[in-house]
């Protein structure tokens, strides 16, 4: 087995608020989560190089061996190549800027590498003509969903066979639809014409379901009845979603129960959107989209038409929120009430359209156990430390305690 040392460039900065919680490499894009990417392809154990206070709930392991990778790197089967034929002390090095994809390093030449000195005799290999993608921004994680499906669901079920699936369903096309062991599809039209169709072990599609591939619902998820999920769609681990969605990512543990749009978004973990939440993904007057920043910390230009809603981990919305096109919610915030709320709402915002208080630490605890302890997991005390410097951290950004 090889050691993986996964770690975060300054492009985790871009990537915020998902990864106030966690390395960007445990971000999911497409069925599978970018270090469950790399260990699978490479046959490897991951560890982290991430921010301090992650380091805990997500350490380093640091062997004779190492295989050192950019974290925000998405593999493509060129690059597992070129991986796999590193020799000790080379690096691949990518664009004008020499940017470290991946390098194979001995314990010395690593421990050298993150004291910020050069590792002895280390050689660079130029990769600027291997195709494959990288995350420098949030939209790019809806964007790439759909071939990132495509890809892992090629990898995933390479010379297996499908759980059968029942002849309750209507199937469109001659596509490409996989059910893992335990899945439960009932009385659901499924178009796998333009894409793949995978379901997790333990998932549950209810009957009037309506789906469009390229499409994943990962392990132990569900789609209620009658939901319609467009393609390049992703929904993670033990999430349940119902209504109208296309071309998101829903990481994991998060619901959408009801009724109401979601379209071009990213949904970290244990979020709840309410009933007839509706989210905007395209401007009246058809203009890019601008996107609050966290490394400019201003609204950036995206090149984008389409961007819906970016929410942080453990943030809820109440019942008829609407959401501006390209709104991005912190970690930990909880909104309601009438109106749109802006188009930045920070972490840790208690409130809505009408103003904002602090959701105090405690409380957020308090409903963060609540749900989790739904799925029988347990708030731990690394979680709360983790809360506590994201609260500390995101201070600046709400404005109105310093009134």
């Amino acid at each position: 087995m090889k050691n993986l040392i996964l770690f975060d460039s300054e492009i985790r900065d871009r990537l915020l608020p998902l990864t106030y919680t966690r390395p960007v490499c445990e971000l999911r894009v497409g069925i599978l989560t970018i270090r469950e990417k790399w260990e699978q392809r490479l046959g490897g154990t991951a560890s982290y190089i991430t921010q301090d206070y992650l380091n805990e709930k997500y350490p380093i392991a640091i062997g004779p061996d190492n295989y050192v990778i950019n974290g925000s790197v998405l593999p493509s089967n060129e690059l597992i190549r070129l991986v796999n034929q590193l020799d000790p002390a080379e690096a691949l090095l990518y664009g004008p800027d020499e940017e470290l994809i991946a390098a194979r390093l001995d314990q010395d030449q690593f421990t050298r590498l993150i004291e910020g000195n050069d590792p002895h005799e280390m050689s660079g290999l130029r990769i600027d003509g291997t195709p494959f993608r990288m995350l420098d921004s949030l939209t790019q994680i809806f964007k790439h969903n759909g071939k990132e499906i495509e890809a892992d669901f090629e990898f995933l079920t390479r010379g297996r066979t499908s759980a059968p699936l029942s002849s309750s369903n209507t199937v469109i096309g001659k596509g490409s639809i996989f059910l893992e062991e335990g899945a439960w599809v009932e009385g659901a039209i499924l178009n796998a014409q333009n894409g793949p169709i995978y379901i997790g072990a333990g998932a549950t599609v209810m009957e009037g379901s309506m789906l469009r591939g390229p499409l994943a619902l990962c392990e132990h998820g569900t789609i209620k009845m009658g939901a319609k999920i467009y393609e390049d769609t992703t929904i993670g681990p033990w999430s349940k979603v119902g209504g109208e969605v296309s071309n998101s990512v829903i990481q994991a543990y998060s619901n959408k129960g009801h009724d109401g749009y979601l379209g071009n978004s990213v949904i970290g973990e244990w979020c709840n959107l309410g009933a007839d939440t509706n989210v905007s993904n395209l401007k009246n007057n058809y203009a890019e989209v601008r996107l609050w920043d966290y490394s400019s910390q201003r609204f950036e230009p995206t090149g984008e038409q389409f961007c819906g809603l970016i929410m942080g981990d453990h943030s809820k919305c109440g019942i008829n929120s609407m959401f501006n096109t390209a709104t991005v919610i912190g970690v930990s915030a909880n909104l309601f009430g009438a109106g749109y709320p802006r188009n930045f709402v920070p972490s840790f915002a208690w409130g809505g359209a009408s103003g904002y208080s602090t959701y105090q630490l405690e409380k957020a605890y308090e409903t963060a156990e609540k749900m989790m302890g739904r799925r029988d997991i347990t708030l731990s005390h690394t979680d709360r430390l983790i809360l506590m410097r994201i609260f500390e951290d995101s201070s600046a950004h709400r404005r109105w305690e310093s009134k």
